[in-house]
């Protein structure tokens, strides 16, 4: 029988996986898996690095159990391994909220500049969308709305929105969306269309976090 004291056993695992997330890389890698299964090529065309320093990073949080993958003819395409990858990205979050002094000065000279207003919960966008009184705009990219989105959504990437602003009800009030709490365009999207006289706010979270509270979400 090992000697080995279990709780230094399993701490000893725990670093494994902290140590495989402790890369911005690796941070970003995750976050576009929580949109939904990617090829190596497109998740380091997001984040912009090789396809080999993609890869690589993929290998070190596959080894942890944070993604999981699969081979398809001469492409390999990654997913979240599980939901609870999500939960230890927020905990890394609220962490660095409440103890970072760099995390507040980011998110205060950057976000906060673009949109200081309260963001919309989860709960009271469910209600305006049960009474017809809101536009849902996802401003990701084309195929990550394919993946999926929230029910009811239309998608103009942020790149799009200046010129198809006549797609968008001036009166309604629009609430936006993208990856998440820090995603930067759908800050930047606000900032736009608030400034272009839309009344406009950005949802809590992104597309994981609504799917992980047992939301409905579209596809195609």
């Amino acid at each position: 029988m090992s000697s080995e004291n279990p709780k230094q056993a399993l701490f000893a695992q725990f670093a494994t996986v902290a140590k495989a997330a402790a890369h911005p890389h690796r941070l970003e890698l995750l976050e576009q898996l929580a949109q939904g299964e990617r090829s190596v090529e497109v998740l380091a065309d997001r984040i912009r690095v090789s396809i080999a320093n993609a890869s690589q990073h993929l290998q070190h949080l596959r080894r942890a159990g944070l993604v999981a993958g699969r081979r398809d003819g001469k492409f390999v395409f990654y997913r979240l391994a599980d939901d609870a990858v999500l939960g230890l990205l927020a905990s890394l979050r609220r962490i660095a909220e409440r103890q970072s002094a760099e995390v507040e000065r980011v998110v205060r000279s950057y976000f906060n500049d673009r949109d200081s207003l309260e963001a919309v919960s989860r709960a009271e966008l469910m209600d305006r969308l049960k009474a017809g009184i809101v536009t849902v705009l996802d401003v990701r990219p084309e195929d990550e709305f394919a993946l999926g989105h929230l029910p009811g959504a239309i998608n103009v990437p942020l790149g799009a929105l200046e010129r198809r602003l006549t797609d968008l009800e001036p009166d309604r009030e629009i609430v936006a969306y993208c990856r998440g709490p820090y995603c930067v365009l759908s800050y930047e999207a606000v900032a736009m269309l608030r400034a272009r006289g839309f009344k406009v706010r950005r949802l809590e979270d992104g597309l994981p976090e609504w799917r992980a509270a047992g939301l409905p979400v579209a596809v195609g």
